[in-house]
């Protein structure tokens, strides 16, 4: 059954009053979990186009491609410019200095450029305000990690595919065999961070804990051991990691504390406090003789903190396992940094993009559709999806059609009908885009900042 056919019955269904939708809107996700190639296929089958049109259809949708990723392409040029400036990656000469104002500016514009690119990619936003709902104590790396929230000055965090994948771990109470469960899990996560400056800080600090300059400055040192080295508070930083277990959501955080867990801290507490207590017994009589016997009672004393040392050790070593452990997940997990990541994010969108229209012509083209009839030209690419991939989604229609519209496409007329341009008309149009594309180009900026002396080897603005 192709997708128009479907139409018809969904409208039929929906007109003697039956239900139509197969789950909550909004427990499904938008992201389609299909390659373009692989969903391509099967909506250029002859069958599924009876007046010939699938060699037609096949074009277009090819040069529909294209034309997305150029224009996405385009987009990420721009925002390119803008984000030089605020790049951890660059080794790249800045020729221009920037106004507090003109930064900002640009700062604004590329986190409104990567939700867009999020958006469009299907990605999923976590409310900052709601961050702390998802830091959980509950590991499945085994680890207690702590995140300073109040740190950061700009924070976004993006999930896409959340799932669950299976794992073998240990269970004490099964005498330590490796038993097989299922971890939540996160298929793809982006974070965009940029660090508060220091004296910005140490400011909220003193309004929030009623404390000195002096004593606020300490108090911001010591939560900011945690950031790496290097850290820039004048950057923005951009993560994109994979299959990340939602129980250890905050490794990807740059200034995560690693802490004890409550079975560490009973294990060692326990295991120090018999050696030092069998140390300090031994180690009495001994220091009791030092009179008589000082040579005895200085090898009690040594020997007392040789003992000391060693469970000062164990702890140390114990801290060092959990940062290898967080090091070698982390490693495993990412995905890609900073400008990579926007490529990435551009790729992925146009890809949705496409996806979503072609799905969306495969209806129009072969039927007539009038724009209150969209609900059940909605259902129907659900069912089609879910019957033909067995794939649950909630498809995104009104963003797919007002692209095909934007671009010609898809025409609407004052009752409310769609017309659609034939598969072959429709490649035809776009080449006529295509051609005229240099044409439309945005300048570059060049109206932001000032020209410094390359002579003294310009440096980014403190």
């Amino acid at each position: 059954m192709d997708m128009a056919t479907a139409t018809n019955q969904a409208a039929n269904q929906a007109k003697a009053g039956q239900d139509i939708s197969d789950a909550d809107d909004s427990l499904r996700e938008t992201f389609i979990p299909l390659t373009k190639s692989a969903l391509q296929r099967r909506l250029t089958t002859a069958a599924a186009w009876p007046n010939g049109d699938h060699a037609a259809a096949k074009k277009f949708f090819q040069y529909l491609d294209h034309w997305r990723r150029q224009n996405y392409n385009n987009g990420l040029r721009a925002i390119d410019q803008d984000y030089e400036e605020f790049s951890p990656d660059t080794d790249l000469l800045d020729t221009r200095s920037h106004t507090i104002s003109e930064l900002e500016g640009m700062k604004q514009r590329i986190t409104a450029h990567m939700a867009h690119l999020l958006k469009h990619a299907n990605y999923v936003q976590i409310d900052p305000k709601q961050v702390e709902m998802i830091l959980t104590r509950e590991s499945f790396y085994g680890l207690d990690l702590h995140v300073d929230l109040s740190a950061f000055e700009d924070l976004m965090i993006y999930y896409r595919g959340a799932s669950t994948k299976k794992e073998l771990r240990r269970v004490p109470k099964k005498f330590y065999r490796k038993v097989e469960f299922e971890v939540p899990i996160y298929r793809r996560l982006f974070m965009l961070f940029k660090i508060k400056p220091y004296d910005v800080r140490v400011a909220e600090v003193m309004a929030s804990e009623k404390v000195s300059k002096n004593e606020a400055r300490r108090m911001v040192t010591k939560l900011r051991k945690s950031l790496p080295e290097g850290i820039d508070c004048n950057l923005i930083y951009m993560k994109m990691f994979k299959n990340m277990p939602c129980s250890d959501i905050e490794m990807i955080f740059p200034n995560t504390a690693v802490k004890f867990r409550l079975l560490d801290k009973l294990k060692l507490g326990l295991t120090s406090s018999a050696g030092l207590g069998m140390g300090a017994f031994g180690a009495a009589g001994k220091i009791a003789l030092a009179a008589t016997n000082p040579l005895a009672a200085a090898g009690a004393v040594a020997g007392l903190g040789g003992v000391a040392v060693r469970q000062g050790v164990a702890f140390m070593n114990q801290r060092q396992k959990y940062m290898v452990v967080m090091a070698q997940n982390l490693y495993f997990h990412a995905l890609a940094d900073n400008r990579g990541v926007m490529i990435k994010l551009a790729d992925r969108a146009a890809e949705e993009d496409v996806k979503e229209e072609m799905l969306l012509y495969g209806v129009l083209a072969k039927t007539t559709v009038n724009r209150r009839d969209l609900e059940h030209v909605d259902n129907a690419i659900e069912r089609f999806l879910k019957s033909t991939f067995e794939i649950d989604v909630n498809f995104d229609l009104s963003e797919a059609l007002e692209r095909l519209i934007a671009d010609g496409i898809v025409t609407e007329d004052t009752d409310g009908n769609l017309q659609t341009l034939s598969p072959a008309a429709a490649a035809k149009h776009i080449d006529h885009k295509w051609d005229g594309f240099l044409d439309t180009l945005v300048e570059d900026k060049d109206d932001l900042g000032v020209e410094v002396d390359t002579a003294t080897e310009a440096q980014r603005p403190a």
